[in-house]
């Protein structure tokens, strides 16, 4: 069957890959270069993992994103669209009313993109009819596809030839473009020009996260069952034979019984990673992208054994490699390495997980995208690396560079420089609340000043009175404080005050784990409960084994529940090291028999 855009021909490339005929890019002006300097138990992480592919849509409890995983990253920053060169076609009013917005398809060439008020809109090539406008002509003129009403898309992801999936916040499903494999699950193999809801097999499905390979498609429903359709040639449907599938079709076999939370695919073949942190793959295996420690193709999901006792919370597929973090912030690699993009130092390629980035900080993100052999990663204090296929270069190991995302990285060195996950985009003007962020601790304007441990913070009476029912009731005439320019405070660290004070003026909070504890003691005190849950939050991220324990006792004594069962799950998983740490053993005697009594009960101990 004849395409308008053809599959890159690569050392990776699966046998029997769909039929290569190429035409001429509308654009094709490169890009500039950017300088870079076990099986779980009964109890498991309430924070879902997460998944990625070359596109990706939102997981259970997270953002949405391009194929399967993150979306918008989590307090991360803001993506500059100017990178990518079809944005240079859109007018300054056009771009400030982007929210949301993917480029992909065989050289970058296509665009989607939606706006603050739900309204999407397309300009590029349009391959296979592939931005949905009921045509099959090109455009380098937004043009308005409209069929979401104002709902809001929570997921989208994008094939090679390309076909799009699209998730709205309600549970539907969309799908247009290519279809010479029945990719978009609509029971033929006609083109199609139009977005066209997907339903069959997914009545009273909701679904929340969806995933693109090459030419098949996954989806993943509310309650956690993934299906699968489309190409077939190497299993990547998992229905145990290598016939091409219509419609959408439940994946089982290992997957019976489980709870997906993730899905990720790779050019022909398909992860997903369950809530018990366990990752399954089937599909093409020629270059080990499965991880199962050999290279045959599976028709059928099989658990990647080698990261037993590893609790994986994001996983993101590259054309023929994978890279999964898990819950420690510890980065795993395995699958092709034509290009370094293992991160290995070599280019072997490695049939199960082998550990990266050792010894780095804690990494919070992994990147890849199944139409390219680029990878990326960030660590917990910003840095963001890059490896792989790097415009050219073939960097063998993790190399620093001076981005502030990893979707930097795919705009300047991924080729084509397509957008790994659906990026979210801030207006570029001074909002009220940038305002207020600018004018935080600033003695311009301030008219009250705090002192803490000697050091002043500025701030505005007025705001503090109308942000904060504990300043309210202060100011108040009968408070000593209510007449005084600068109010003395012993009871909190600089950080910890700053970082309130800070939290008032832009509802956002940068501290590190161990001072979030802190922070979380002045949340409880001054009855600030969404500080309460972002310092949760900011704990969890910082969660290890050497401090599970203390996190634990610190969750008890502030009454933060929602932390307190994060960190017992955490500890109960991870039992054996976290029984040998000194925090352990240094917690009081009821403590630790609670906690035993505890584990115990959820059966932590049985054989």
């Amino acid at each position: 069957m004849e395409r308008c855009c053809s599959l890159r021909d690569t050392l990776d490339s699966p046998p029997s890959s769909p039929p290569n005929v190429s035409l001429s890019p509308l654009f094709s002006s490169p890009r500039s270069h950017l300088s870079f300097g076990s099986s779980a138990g009964p109890c498991t992480p309430s924070s879902a993992p997460v998944c990625f592919s070359g596109s990706e849509t939102p997981t259970l409890g997270f953002d949405p994103g391009i194929g399967s995983g993150l979306g918008p990253s989590l307090g991360g920053a803001m993506v500059d669209l100017s990178r990518w060169p079809l944005f240079s076609l859109l007018n300054p009013e056009e771009l400030g009313a982007i929210r949301q917005a993917c480029v992909f398809g065989t050289m970058a060439n296509e665009v989607i993109y939606i706006t603050h008020s739900n309204e999407m809109f397309v300009l590029g090539l349009n391959c296979s009819g592939c931005l949905g406008t009921g045509d099959s002509f090109s455009s380098i003129v937004p043009k308005k596809v409209d069929f979401l009403r104002g709902k809001r898309v929570v997921g989208l992801s994008y094939g090679s030839g390309p076909h799009v999936l699209l998730a709205t916040e309600d549970g539907q499903l969309y799908a247009w473009g290519h279809n010479g494999y029945s990719q978009l699950g609509n029971g033929n193999t006609n083109q199609g020009l139009s977005p066209v809801l997907v339903t069959a097999n997914l009545t009273n499905k909701r679904i929340v996260q969806v995933g693109c390979g090459s030419h098949h498609s996954l989806a993943l429903t509310h309650n956690g069952e993934v299906f699968a359709w489309g190409y077939n040639n190497c299993g990547q449907i998992g229905s145990g034979s290598t016939a091409n599938q219509p419609y959408p079709r439940r994946v089982t076999g290992y997957l019976q019984g489980r709870t997906a939370v993730g899905i990720s695919c790779g050019q022909t073949s398909s992860m997903c990673v369950c809530d018990n942190g366990e990752v399954f793959g089937w599909g093409y295996n020629g270059n080990g992208q499965l991880g199962i420690m050999n290279n045959g193709n599976q028709l059928a999901p099989c658990q990647v054994s080698a990261l037993q006792g590893v609790f994986v919370q994001q996983l993101v597929s590259g054309y023929g490699h994978c890279l999964a973090l898990s819950d420690e912030g510890a980065c795993y690699s395995w699958g092709s390495n034509t290009y370094g993009q293992l991160g290995t130092g070599n280019k072997s390629n490695h049939l199960s997980p082998v550990r990266i980035m050792a010894n780095s900080e804690r990494v919070v993100e992994v990147a890849a995208c199944h139409s390219t052999h680029t990878s990326a990663a960030k660590t917990q204090s910003g840095q963001v690396y890059m490896w792989g296929q790097c415009r050219g270069q073939s960097l063998l190991l993790p190399t620093l560079t001076h981005f502030l995302s990893t979707d930097d990285v795919f705009a300047g060195f991924a080729s084509p420089s397509v957008m790994w996950r659906l990026v979210s985009v801030e207006p570029d003007f001074l909002t009220m609340a940038d305002a207020l962020r600018k004018e935080f601790d600033s003695p311009e304007t301030s008219d009250l000043k705090f002192s803490v441990e000697g050091k002043c913070i500025h701030v505005h009476k007025a705001l503090l009175k109308i942000r904060c029912e504990h300043f309210r009731s202060m100011f108040r005439s009968q408070w000593s404080e209510d007449q005084q320019e600068v109010i003395e405070i012993g009871q909190f660290s600089f950080p910890v005050y700053r970082s309130f004070l800070q939290f008032l003026y832009t509802d956002t909070v940068d501290l590190p784990p161990e001072d979030a504890i802190g922070l979380l003691d002045l949340a409880t005190s001054y009855c600030e409960n969404r500080l309460k849950r972002l310092c949760q939050q900011i704990i969890k991220r910082g969660i290890s084994v050497e401090n599970a324990f203390t996190l634990l006792s610190a969750a008890i004594k502030y009454d933060a529940e929602d932390l307190e069962e994060f960190c017992f799950r955490f500890c109960v998983n991870h039992l054996t090291k976290v029984t040998q740490t000194q925090a352990f053993w240094q917690s009081d005697g009821a403590m630790l028999k609670e906690f035993f009594s505890r584990a115990s009960q959820c059966g932590a101990f049985k054989n």
